[in-house]
């Protein structure tokens, strides 16, 4: 698990290593750079840059990077972990191939692209971002894995690319603009985040997950290209019925945990006592036996929120050394500045703060922790699956007037600070229903729907503009079934965007690799072959009631209590809604500075502070915005660095530390 740069084109040794050490929490344990110049074409000795931190894992001899082949003709950077190196280097010394470490994925890498090209990405299982130079075909080659569990940015510069695992370290680059775009920030109070390709600067992409591409440095031209996407396969299902595909199941996960167990560094797991990660405790103990493994939980003061005692229930039911911490209002008021100043590309997930602070807790014992991420956006598992049914009812049956008198009797209703409240859910699930179909699920996840939109930015928006990406995702599923388009839209855009992204830089901030069983690539492409009704399983008249994650709650009865397999989802929430009358607002100027209105803004702060509404996710959003903005403008101003970001503009986006080990 690593931090990787690089540039092609203009730059120094010093415009690199700025790039790299602004990863140093992303790789402490080791360092390396590699420059040399390429002749192609009519544009001889064209430069070209490498720059890699490590976090060492696997291979802790043989790992270091950037990493040549033996003749030179490649060099790789690499970030992530590929579990199914080893059965990959297998059939690459049966194809001739000889390896210099002793089991390093990153030489596997160079070698599967020696020998099957590009295509090679098709053939990996893990979590990665790499850019590999082909020196002989005067090529850089940029992938991302199959969900974007790993980042990686980019920004075309004259003449060349920078890229980076971080946005902020893009910004090092002299020849990258920190300028903000007008659409992308409109979006990311819609979504809360930016989905990709962009980013809040409008000189910066994100290469998407399950997408590659390939810079010719001749042409200075590079092509994107997707090679998977997260797709139903409604009319594909698996051989059998129900009872043969939880024990399929079963067998795929007991395998996906055993391949991330490989580890050269102590392991430990996240458990919140939930069906997720306590399968994942579970199917680990078979094979380490339970005293094996340490456990770590976050627990709150707030009872409707805590699940620190369903977590010590599960460790106590497999042996495992256990421990806690308790995340309190003053714990998060000291976190929060310092945080999301370096959160980099801006999320508006309230979670990020357990979620560090978790990681923070486990890096004190271990430098690898597995976690049940994934497993809600495979099978149904969120409260808005539930809501399905209902709602394609309403939407045909009730008339635009009668919607608005019911948003409006809603609005009235008392407010409750509790986890997931009756009264937010209701008003959360009206806001959707005035939308759409297609924008449902972006529209009740959101911090901000269209209309306050309109505030915010002092201008109206068309959802149909602000939505389109849903929409456009929507619209080309192959399934017609509401549960599989949503589960589409969960895995490219809210897992993708949002929660990899969260898991990532919480954990990474203090040098955790956290890995996700659930996404496996053998898992999801025989989850996603499984029809919708074994996920929701159960529904009265197709409409409403049901057991979400159905059918994993039957292929893990063999191995988890029941009353954790009963147990209703109770999510990574914080209690928002109250810390948020005591936690201080972003100033004014602040929001000027980027277009918003900060008199619209401070009235949604009155309000919420006052309990006459109900703002925590909007007014949260806009707390970690200001804050990452303020984080980037500081990395932009560091030494060696780009321009400092400059006040949004309307336009859309377009389509020394180290040794220099330099080629002989």
């Amino acid at each position: 698990m690593c931090g990787i740069a690089g540039f092609v084109g203009p730059g120094t040794d010093a415009d690199l290593v700025g790039m790299r050490d602004a990863l140093l929490h992303r790789g402490p344990d080791d360092a390396g750079v590699w420059a040399g110049t390429l002749p192609t074409g009519g544009r001889d000795n064209i430069p070209v840059r490498l720059g890699f931190r490590r976090l060492a894992i696997i291979d802790l001899e043989g790992g270091h990077q950037p990493m040549e082949t033996a003749d030179g003709d490649l060099v790789i950077v690499f970030n992530g972990e590929i579990y199914n190196a080893p059965e990959l280097r297998t059939a690459l010394e049966q194809a001739g191939h000889r390896f210099r470490t002793d089991h390093s994925d990153t030489e596997a890498l160079l070698h599967a692209y020696r020998e099957w090209g590009e295509g090679m990405v098709e053939r990996l299982n893990g979590m990665f971002a790499f850019a590999l130079l082909d020196r002989r075909r005067g090529r850089l080659f940029l992938a991302r894995d199959r969900f974007g569990k790993k980042p990686l940015f980019y920004a075309e510069t004259p003449g060349g690319l920078a890229f980076a695992s971080e946005a902020r370290a893009l910004l090092r680059h002299p020849a990258v603009s920190g300028d903000l775009d007008h659409t992308a920030l409109i979006k990311y109070f819609a979504y809360g985040f930016v989905p990709g390709p962009r980013t809040i600067h409008r000189a910066i992409r994100k290469l998407p997950g399950g997408c590659t591409m390939v810079w010719d440095l001749a042409a200075a031209r590079g092509e994107v290209r997707e090679y998977w996407a997260y797709r139903m396969v409604p009319d594909d299902p698996p051989p059998g019925g129900p009872e043969r595909w939880a024990e399929d199941l079963r067998g795929l996960l007991d395998r996906a945990v055993e391949r991330r167990l490989m580890s050269d560094v102590p392991l430990g797991f996240f458990l919140s006592g939930g069906v997720d990660s306590t399968a994942v405790v579970a199917l680990a103990a078979r094979r380490m036996g339970g005293a094996a493994l340490k456990t770590f939980t976050i627990g709150f003061r707030e009872p409707s929120f805590d699940e620190s005692g369903f977590a010590e229930d599960a460790a106590r039911h497999y042996g495992t050394e256990h421990r806690c911490k308790v995340l309190d209002l003053d714990t998060a008021a000291a976190l929060i500045p310092d945080l999301l100043r370096r959160i980099d590309d801006p999320i508006a997930d309230p979670s990020l703060l357990p979620t560090h602070l978790l990681s923070v807790f486990a890096r004190e014992r271990v430098t690898v922790a597995l976690s049940g991420d994934g497993s809600d956006e495979l099978f149904a598992g969120y409260d808005t699956f539930d809501a399905l049914g209902a709602a394609r009812l309403y939407h045909g049956l009730v008339p635009r007037p009668l919607h608005r008198l019911a948003e409006a009797a809603a609005a009235r209703l008392p407010r409750s600070d509790r986890n997931m409240s009756f009264d937010f859910k209701l008003r959360r699930a009206l806001r959707g229903l005035g939308e759409a179909p297609a924008h449902w699920m972006p529209s009740w996840l959101g911090p901000a729907a269209v209309g306050e939109l309109a505030g915010l930015f002092g201008a109206p928006q068309a959802a149909a503009e602000v939505y389109e990406e849903a929409e456009a995702l929507w619209h080309a599923s192959a399934s017609r079934d509401d549960i599989d388009r949503s589960l589409e839209f969960y895995g490219r855009y809210y897992l993708g965007e949002n929660m990899l992204t969260k898991i990532d830089r919480a954990s990474m901030l203090t040098s955790l690799e956290v890995r996700s069983p659930f996404l496996d690539r053998d898992v999801v492409d025989y989850v996603r072959r499984l029809p919708a009704a074994v996920k929701l399983h159960g529904r009265t008249l197709g409409v409403v009631g049901g057991t979400r994650k159905w059918i994993l709650r039957k292929a893990l009865a063999p191995l988890v209590p029941a009353g954790v397999l009963e147990r209703r989802k109770k999510g990574f929430g914080i209690p928002l809604g109250r810390w948020l009358r005591h936690l201080p607002a972003p100033p004014a100027e602040a929001a000027s500075r980027i277009g918003l209105d900060p008199a619209w803004l401070a009235a949604r702060w009155d309000e919420h502070r006052r309990g006459a509404a109900d703002h925590r996710n909007l007014l949260w959003a806009w707390t970690a915005l200001a804050h990452a903005l303020d984080g980037n403008a500081a990395a932009s101003d560091a030494p060696g660095a780009g321009p400092r970001p400059a006040p949004v503009q309307a336009a859309s986006i377009p389509e020394p530390a180290g040794r220099v080990s330099r080629p002989s």
